[in-house]
């Protein structure tokens, strides 16, 4: 018997796990759903291209939809390079580099990049201790939730893949949905999308009853 349902492969943001997307909603009848947990790189100079691809292998089903958070919408792009997709959706994300903010920019040329402290998110237990109020501390219990990549070699290596694409022209068959309080890719930069009022660059948390239904109506469209 012919598998009718959509099959969807969830690929999560950087260093984030597929929890993340733990509050979609989806018809079990009309979809299947895949989470895609990140790979460590081979080396800090293993390129996208190369990592995209071992990423795109562990997708099994034949023209599956690829929905990318943040960064791993970018790997979606990339992914669907190797595959024969039936949509690419990104949340949150960049269709191509003239997207990012132009203070991602000066980093990148700056490479003060370098500077960042990926031990922070490695030690995020340790990092607990010098978190005051409760506000803090609600965002450090959301970030050992959410962050389960802790892997410094990845986290070097992801944070210089974002500031390092160069992709010029955006993809077809694509479907951008981006927040317009979105701090980290803000809107004003991003062309082509579907709006989600006051959503955050996290609204895959508390935007999921909106993205979910702006994901399986534009699905349902192609069957």
């Amino acid at each position: 018997m012919k598998d009718s349902k959509i099959h969807i492969y969830f690929v999560p943001g950087l260093a984030a796990s597929p929890k993340i997307f733990e509050f979609l909603q989806f018809s079990e009848t009309k979809f299947k759903l895949h989470f895609l947990e990140w790979l460590i790189p081979l080396s800090e100079h293993e390129s996208i291209q190369d990592y995209s691809r071992r990423m795109a292998d562990l997708i099994t089903e034949s023209n599956p939809v690829i929905v990318g958070v943040s960064f791993g919408g970018i790997i979606a792009q990339e992914m669907s390079k190797h595959l024969n997709t039936k949509k690419v959706i990104i949340i949150s994300s960049v269709k191509t580099s003239n997207e990012l903010p132009k203070r991602l920019k000066i980093v990148q040329k700056t490479k003060v990049y370098k500077l960042f402290p990926t031990k922070v998110i490695t030690n995020i237990e340790e990092f607990t201790m010098y978190a005051f109020g409760e506000k803090a501390k609600n965002k450090v219990e959301l970030y050992k939730k959410y962050l389960s990549v802790r892997n410094s070699d990845y986290l070097n290596w992801a944070i210089y893949n974002v500031l390092h694409w160069n992709q010029t022209k955006p993809i077809e068959n694509l479907l951008h949905i981006h927040g317009t309080d979105d701090n980290i890719f803000p809107i004003k930069h991003i062309k082509n999308c579907i709006a989600v009022k006051n959503g955050t660059h996290v609204m895959i948390l508390n935007k999921a009853k909106t993205i979910s239904k702006i994901i399986s109506d534009s699905l349902l469209l192609l069957k």
